[in-house]
């Protein structure tokens, strides 16, 4: 590998890091101050449908008892709530409230924030390519949490 290539993974999981911290900062400042990171990867799934618990658990990488832990503190906090499924009688749809679509928007935002931040330092070209590029290699959606 050339030598220039040897660090890109480090820099992509550094990037990784950055763009989680400053969308919960951002979050933070918005006034959810009782959220964590790993409960925005978990809206990320619940919006804009609704999920299962067994679906919020694969998406995060976690076990379905964790996932429903996670969902019992969101319930509580009233970021989301349980629903009855429109198909299946057993399972029980997760779904953002009002709240917690405030958080997701609060989060839009500082993500914007950031992208805006990057685009400034390295301008509208470097940013683009860089996306494009990054669209090639990386699956959509395969988005986990660095910490439970």
């Amino acid at each position: 590998m050339p030598a220039p290539a040897r660090d890109l993974p480090p820099l992509l999981l550094a990037a990784a890091a950055a763009v989680t911290d400053a969308i919960h900062a951002g979050v933070v400042a918005a006034g959810f101050t009782d959220v964590r990171p790993t409960h925005g990867f978990a809206f990320a799934r619940m919006a804009p449908h609704g999920a299962t618990v067994g679906e919020i658990a694969e998406h995060l990488g976690v076990t379905k008892q964790a996932a429903s832990q996670l969902v019992d503190e969101l319930v509580r906090k009233g970021y989301a709530e349980r629903n009855p499924h429109p198909v299946d009688s057993r399972a029980r749809l997760i779904t953002l409230t009002g709240r917690g679509w405030a958080c997701t928007r609060a989060a839009d935002a500082a993500a914007a924030d950031l992208t805006a931040h990057w685009t400034a330092t390295l301008g509208d070209s470097t940013v683009g390519a860089l996306r494009d590029a990054l669209a090639r290699v990386v699956t959509p959606g395969r988005v986990r949490p660095a910490a439970w």
